[in-house]
């Protein structure tokens, strides 16, 4: 079986990318203070300019929407100073590179906050499974969220309106929402997680409302074909849950059909735990094959693949590019090795969160084409 097609050429709204390789986001906690970006962060992503795209980790919109330990931010100067830094790293070695934006919600824990206040959400409604990441790496027990009141929800699209601008300042070639994995406007999206009763909950039409009141706000300040949603049908992380996520996430996607995004950023749930084990679950729901032909526009499928199966949702139409995580923490150079269809190295998860270069720019590279 062939896999050339992961090598054609694609148009994502402003951006032209040379491959169908992706580098979707990948949560390390290596920030500096402050959350500013370090040197050893832009060497990272420099280290793997040659995917088509790569898609930061999430970053945090304000100080409110911190969620885990060394979780870089896009809001005050230090930041947007080493951001820029690693957009220039990026852009050197030939690459393009788009800033994944987010807030945390009830996903975050009080000890993020400095007056020690409560994690805010669509509703009074705490995971029931998993744990929060204090600042200091130790998992505790999710705390019941503060739920937001009508009049902050400006704010917050404010918040990620200002995150945008301050990316396109930095130099990213564009912005992803993240509207997945639990964290704030999936949360607002799933009624298991919203059980509000004014015009934000509800019906699908309220629950989705502060997604779609976002990728407006942000699609006007910088231009919808540099703007990306990152969506998580039937996933499961975070406790995430909803009763009918068919008809949900097939409205969220038809309301999106309006803008005109860059892309349309899938995760598919048989990727266990967004990549915290190593199994595939072989009964997923197939979220390429459910909604990738409902969006009119490009599509990343991301989550468990590997170069053939990969090819393969290429080939069906389900995606237009294809999203490697794991593979590329280990494999700085994966598209060459699966080019030539070299060995991969095989990843350290111990090094995954924290820590320096061990595990995260010291992957050997292949030493001939």
């Amino acid at each position: 079986m062939s896999i050339e097609n992961l090598f054609a050429p694609l148009s994502l709204g402003a951006l032209e990318l040379p491959n169908r390789i992706v580098m979707p986001p990948l949560t390390r906690m290596r920030a500096g203070a402050g959350g500013v970006p370090t040197p050893l962060s832009a060497k990272y992503y420099a280290q793997r300019a040659t995917a088509g795209l790569i898609i930061t980790e999430a970053t945090a919109i304000s100080l409110q929407a911190h969620g885990y330990p060394n979780m870089p931010g896009i809001y005050s100067r230090e930041q947007i100073a080493g951001w820029s830094e690693v957009t220039r790293a990026v852009h050197e070695n030939g690459g393009r590179i788009a800033l994944q934006i987010v807030h945390s919600g009830r996903a975050s824990h009080s000890s993020y906050n400095a007056d020690g206040s409560l994690p805010v959400g669509p509703s009074a409604i705490a995971p029931s499974t998993g744990q929060a990441f204090t600042p200091t790496f130790t998992l505790v027990d999710f705390e019941t969220p503060r739920p937001l009141e009508i009049a902050e929800l400006s704010a917050i699209v404010e918040d990620f309106l200002q995150a945008a601008q301050k990316a396109i300042e930095a130099g990213f070639d564009a912005v992803e929402l993240h509207a997945a994995n639990g964290y704030l406007l999936d949360e607002f999206l799933q009624d298991g997680s919203n059980q509000r009763t004014d015009r934000y909950g509800g019906s699908i039409a309220g629950r989705s409302l502060l997604l779609i009141e976002t990728v407006a706000a942000v699609s006007n300040a910088i231009g919808a074909e540099r703007v990306g949603v990152r969506l998580s049908p039937h996933g499961n992380f975070n406790d995430m849950h909803d009763s009918d996520p068919q008809a949900l996430f097939g409205h969220v996607i038809e309301q999106l059909n309006g803008f005109h995004l860059a892309y349309l950023h899938l995760i598919e749930p048989r990727s266990s735990s967004i990549g915290a084990g190593e199994g595939l679950s072989v009964d997923s729901a197939n979220n390429a094959a459910l909604f990738g032909r409902a969006y009119r526009g490009p599509v990343i499928s991301a989550g468990g693949y590997d170069a053939w199966s990969g090819s393969a949702a290429l080939a069906n139409g389900h995606a237009d590019a294809i999203g490697f995580g794991r593979m590329f923490i280990a494999n700085p150079d994966l598209v060459q090795r699966i080019k030539v269809l070299a060995p991969l190295n095989d990843y350290d998860r111990n090094t995954f969160y924290g820590g320096a270069e061990r595990g995260y720019t010291d992957y050997p590279r292949i030493e001939t084409v």
